[in-house]
């Protein structure tokens, strides 16, 4: 991965407004990344200042060796959940 590419996704991460959630393929695509494991990539390499806890996966779940914390701090927002899932249908970030 380029370091252009790089900082994108990172900018877009960056940019998911509290109390909203996106997918992986969301930033992906907003990013130009052609596959949203670059966003993975990008959020486990270097994502420790990014609001990481705003990213899902596709179904609106977060990754299992996350999710009890990734929950707490979307709950905090204001995002909840139904079990592990949150409704991407409310919560999703629109650009």
């Amino acid at each position: 991965m380029d370091e252009q590419l790089h900082e994108r996704v990172r900018d877009v991460i960056a940019s998911v407004p509290t109390g909203r959630v996106a997918t992986y393929g969301d930033i992906a695509a907003i990013a130009g990344a052609s596959t949203p494991r670059l966003v993975g990539r990008v959020l486990r390499e270097d994502g420790h200042d990014l609001p990481w806890h705003r990213i899902l996966r596709a179904d609106g779940t977060p990754a299992p060796h996350l999710a009890h914390r990734q929950l707490e701090l979307l709950r905090a927002e204001g995002v909840l959940a139904d079990g592990q899932k949150v409704d991407l249908r409310a919560y999703r970030w629109r650009v």
